[in-house]
């Protein structure tokens, strides 16, 4: 995210920390949804970012798509639907090299980019799966922000101003 970037935040009954993501890219192109995502909860007790159900399988296609050139395997650990070669997988100094996700937020020139090494985790030898799982039908929210993609980003909260 933009370091002078702000999004307006607020906390519901239960306590999350929830941003609006207003439109969802991957590699600069949006992905075609029709949801609305302004409940996106940020949360750094759940493991991996946790979609609903259809937009999971759009975000999925979609990013498989973008990301051709390497060669997909069967799955192998439900939730987690799109799984990669990893010995096929280039390398950049910010971890693997692929597609990046932006989460447009409120504005269009607020966006969190998620890239490289908080995409992609080591499933096993040989297998790399999109750090991304199948929330079901109805989860909590559309999009559950987990912990992996928090890692080594910095989110300042500030509850006094919203955002």
């Amino acid at each position: 995210m933009n370091p002078t970037a702000y999004t307006p935040l607020k906390v519901n009954p239960q306590g999350d920390y929830n941003i609006e993501v207003s439109t969802i890219k991957i590699n600069e192109k949006i992905v075609p949804t029709m949801q609305d995502f302004s409940g996106t909860i940020i949360s750094a007790a759940t493991p991996y970012t946790i979609l609903e159900r259809s937009l999971f399988a759009t975000f999925t296609r979609f990013f498989a798509n973008q990301f051709s050139q390497v060669p997909q395997v069967k799955p192998v650990v439900s939730p987690f639907g799109v799984c990669f070669d990893s010995t096929k997988l280039p390398s950049t100094q910010v971890g693997p090299g692929v597609p990046n996700i932006d989460f447009v937020l409120h504005d269009r020139n607020a966006v969190w980019r998620i890239f490289g090494a908080n995409l992609i985790v080591q499933a096993r030898p040989g297998v790399a799966r999109l750090a991304f799982a199948d929330g079901g039908p109805s989860p909590k929210s559309p999009i559950v922000i987990g912990a992996y993609q928090l890692e080594d980003n910095l989110l300042q909260f500030d509850l006094a101003q919203s955002r």
